[in-house]
């Protein structure tokens, strides 16, 4: 019996011995499968638009108009989704997208681009790129399509950053730009803007009285107005661009934040991409883009801390308002704007598509 009871606990604990060995053995295996297999290592990407901020009320809106503003927010974000998609850069996806809203009247930027005051269109646009922090603007261009494709191109293929008027458009022809008459920026729904602002103009000031920081001769919706977009690939790169045809009513050969690197644009694959829409002026004092960038990388603020410090505490104190799209290296997204509402669209990874309009969407 004695025997017995010795064979079967010998026979237990070898028994006992193989499974922990076994076990010990196969552990590291099922984390390796794991690695190989990308499920902790996948790579992300994503791509956020705006198409401009200001008092964007429900009530103010056509069913016909909003569907027309819903559709080609959908269009433009999904042809820069794609091309992430298949593994192309986020310079490119941003180019694509901005291309598609500065192609549409219905957005302050390209063929929709609002009137200066001297009844012309000057059209401003930038990039900048997150894995090399290289940037290219152009502004107060009048005969270029897509100043977001000229931007590229500064950026690309000249020494410079930023590109004013007719220096711009003369490197534009050297690099082989096709210049578009003025006359392709008109279309009469901004021309009217400008003629009612101009007439509230002309009821408001004195024959004598000077235009200054006292005396604001604009509407409060003639200050924005302006495309972007923000993304990153599959690689982890970072790229953001913004273009608008400015102010409407801007005197002076006026530039907003939209052309200025680190206001109206920034990148950089250590902490986000940037693309501001907004009173200009005050988005170039508070340095909006790289603001929200530094926040991140000097406090450890997430993307939504620091865009929510900027865009609701720091300029609204300054007396400016607008928003911004951004997305982090993670693929975090923020759509900050103290304005009534913002066109705005957003896509991740697994591309479930988000566009919103007004504040409380």
């Amino acid at each position: 019996m004695n025997k017995i009871l010795t064979l079967f606990a010998a026979t237990i604990l070898l028994f006992g011995c193989q499974n922990a060995e076994n076990e010990t053995r196969d552990t590291p295996n099922e984390t390796l499968d794991k690695t190989e297999n990308g499920s902790p290592d996948t790579p992300t990407f994503g791509i956020v638009i705006h198409g401009g901020a200001g008092t964007i009320l429900k009530e103010n809106m056509s069913d016909s108009v909003e569907m027309a503003y819903r559709q080609k927010l959908e269009e433009a974000i999904r042809a820069g989704h794609e091309i992430l998609e298949k593994g192309g850069t986020a310079m490119e996806a941003v180019t694509k997208t901005i291309n598609i809203m500065e192609d549409s009247p219905l957005f302050n930027a390209g063929k929709g681009a609002v009137f200066t005051h001297d009844e012309t269109n000057e059209l401003d646009a930038s990039v900048m790129d997150g894995a090399t922090l290289n940037a290219g603007a152009v502004a107060g261009v009048t005969k270029i399509k897509n100043p977001i494709d000229l931007a590229v191109a500064v950026m690309d293929d000249s020494p410079h950053v930023l590109l004013y008027g007719e220096g711009a458009q003369a490197f534009a022809m050297e690099q082989g730009f096709e210049m578009v008459d003025p006359s392709y920026f008109y279309t009469d729904n901004r021309f009217q803007s400008l003629k009612r602002i101009k007439d509230r103009e002309r009821t408001q000031l004195d024959h004598d009285a000077k235009i200054s920081h006292a005396v604001d001769p604009y509407s409060k919706d003639s200050k924005f107005g302006t495309v972007g977009c923000a993304a990153l690939d599959k690689n982890g790169n970072l790229a953001a661009g913004t273009s608008t045809g400015g102010m409407t009513n801007k005197r002076w050969n006026r530039i907003g934040d939209a052309p200025i690197i680190g206001a109206g644009t920034y990148a950089n694959n250590a902490t986000c991409a940037v693309s501001s829409t907004g009173w200009g002026e005050y988005f170039i004092r508070a340095m909006v883009a790289h603001d929200i960038s530094a926040i991140m990388q000097y406090t450890g603020a997430s993307l939504e801390e620091a865009a929510r410090e900027v865009i609701q505490k720091k300029v609204p104190e300054l007396g400016g308002d607008g928003g911004i799209v951004a997305i982090d290296k993670n693929g975090n997204v923020s759509m900050e704007f103290n304005t009534a509402g913002m066109y705005r669209a957003h896509m991740n990874a697994a591309g479930d598509l988000n566009i919103g309009i007004y504040k409380e969407e």
